[in-house]
């Protein structure tokens, strides 16, 4: 990492000829415009965002452009989880080619994941590729879905299953907008933000369970801090593993529970994903509990952890009368992951020693998940 004159940190991506930075810090907006014209093919953008981030960090977005002296344009979408569609995909790019942009045209994802997800994948496939810059305003987004390439939409059969792998030319998380963001905005990002301490690196998490508050909470130096160690961390997973062959797959520690959980409630706000995450990554430790992987002491640290910033960490209010252990091993039969009908989960042998687990008992997997439907029950 290095720190650049105006207190903006900057983590380096080793990724060969598709290297790229991400910026950090308090104002790093307003440092926009710099950073993208020296590494812009041409001097012209398209800003996409939404209803919700677009009237507080639009304006100081394109003002910094103006100043760098780059042309653009701005597209808003409606918000939430249902904009990442092949219907908005479709809206979006039928709008990039109304416009002519060319294979110099740079998009610029001003938002959460969802933002970043579906314009990512749009520069993919537009003109058979164009660069795009991340900008997320989500903590969720700083720490996680903004670096590593990962781009994609829903569909009625799951999470992220049309996508393609893309990197950004550059990421830029400004730790200014999270103080725009309600609290369970905040503890969506900050579920992402305790697993990569799950995944491998015991320190962090012992140093999130005393800075937890205070991230969420509004510490400048704590949140860049925060999300500089969740990035370093997918960072380094990122580039020894980029198309999730065998290691990058640690990244979905709690996700094949969590996509299983939101397709189920039906991708609505009543469940968001870092909150799914959150329980996921709890069902994971059960999962490694029963497989005799990890001592529940374990398991019920990062439980009450979860518990103590306000996360859930059982399905208590979301699981209806349909719900079954069969109806979610359907769910994660669907998952990513999943290879000739094997189940492949994220587990862990203790805090910050997680593994990836292939060809899991569906039985036991059944066991764990029927014990969170009959508590909710």
């Amino acid at each position: 990492m290095s720190l650049a004159s105006d207190g903006i940190e900057i983590l380096h991506v080793p990724m060969g000829d598709r290297s790229y930075d991400i910026h950090v810090g308090d104002g790093a907006i307003g440092r926009a415009g710099t950073i993208l014209k020296d590494i812009l093919r041409a001097p012209r953008v398209v800003i996409v965002t939404d209803e919700n981030v677009a009237p507080d960090w639009l304006g100081p977005l394109e003002k910094s452009l103006d100043e760098a002296g780059i042309r653009h344009r701005a597209v808003v979408l409606p918000p939430g989880e249902h904009t990442k569609s092949m219907q908005h995909l479709e809206e979006l790019l039928d709008d990039l080619l109304a416009n002519n942009i060319d294979r110099k045209t740079t998009l610029v994802a001003l938002g959460g994941g969802v933002v970043g997800d579906l314009t990512g994948f749009a520069a993919a496939v537009v003109m058979r590729g164009v660069d795009f810059v991340q900008i997320p305003t989500t903590l969720l987004a700083q720490v996680d879905s903004s670096v590593g390439g990962k781009t994609g939409i829903d569909t009625r059969y799951g999470k992220n299953l049309i996508g393609a792998f893309h990197q950004p030319r550059a990421v830029i998380a400004d730790t200014l907008t999270l103080n725009t963001l309600p609290m369970r905005e905040r503890l969506c990002g900050y579920a992402e933000v305790v697993k990569y301490g799950v995944i491998n690196d015991r320190e962090f998490f012992d140093w999130l369970q005393t800075n937890g508050r205070r991230i969420l909470d509004g510490d400048a130096a704590a949140r860049r801090e925060a999300v500089l160690r969740s990035c370093a961390n997918k960072a380094e997973i990122v580039a020894a593993d980029e198309r999730e062959a065998g290691l990058r797959a640690l990244l979905n520690l709690g996700h094949t529970f969590a996509h299983a959980l939101e397709a189920q409630v039906g991708f609505e706000d009543k469940l968001k994903h870092g909150e799914a995450v959150a329980i996921g990554m709890v069902m994971a430790l059960d999962l490694s509990v029963r497989l005799a992987m990890i001592s529940e002491t374990d398991r019920d640290v990062l439980k009450a952890h979860l518990e103590d910033v306000g996360l859930p960490t059982d399905i208590r209010g979301l699981a209806g009368g349909n719900w079954t252990a069969d109806v979610l091993l359907e769910h994660m039969g669907r998952d990513k992951k999943t290879q000739d009908g094997k189940l492949t989960f994220i587990l862990a042998r203790g805090i910050g020693n997680s593994f990836v687990a292939n060809d899991v008992d569906p039985g036991t997997v059944a066991t764990v998940l029927e014990s969170y439907i009959n508590d909710a029950r």
